[in-house]
């Protein structure tokens, strides 16, 4: 009775359990790296302090022209960075959540895999 108590457990709530968790983690990477919000934001400006407003000399217009500018080339630069290590995290957690739910799968076979293999007498060879 108490191993079909855990058998049930590890096939049913700790399963369910286990993707919950990953799903959490999916969903809290999403939002700490706001994937959204940079693609919405990639060439906004950076951080722009202030820049001067266009009307003005020619000389003020042009400065505010070339400040604003900057301000957006270093904004795609920073975002983009961000955006591909988010990316990068994101793809890494799906991969080893898939990981995790095959191997939670697997791991209660092994025990009835090594009884196989002794019992036919299979020793894995060292050289």
């Amino acid at each position: 009775m108490f191993l079909v108590g855990i058998i049930s457990w590890w096939y049913g709530n700790g399963w369910k359990s286990r993707l919950a968790m990953a799903k959490d983690a999916l969903v809290k990477s999403f939002d700490f790296y706001s994937i959204s919000l940079i693609l919405r934001t990639l060439f906004s400006p950076y951080r722009q302090i202030s820049a001067e407003s266009a009307g003005g000399s020619i000389g003020v217009s042009f400065r505010a022209m070339i400040d604003k500018l900057i301000s957006r080339v270093v904004g795609f630069i920073v975002r983009s960075f961000v955006l591909i290590f988010g990316i990068t995290v994101i793809v890494v957690q799906v991969l080893a959540g898939a990981m995790m739910a095959i191997l939670w799968l697997v791991v209660p076979l092994l025990p009835v895999l090594g009884l196989i293999m002794y019992v036919i007498g299979w020793t894995p060879t060292w050289q």
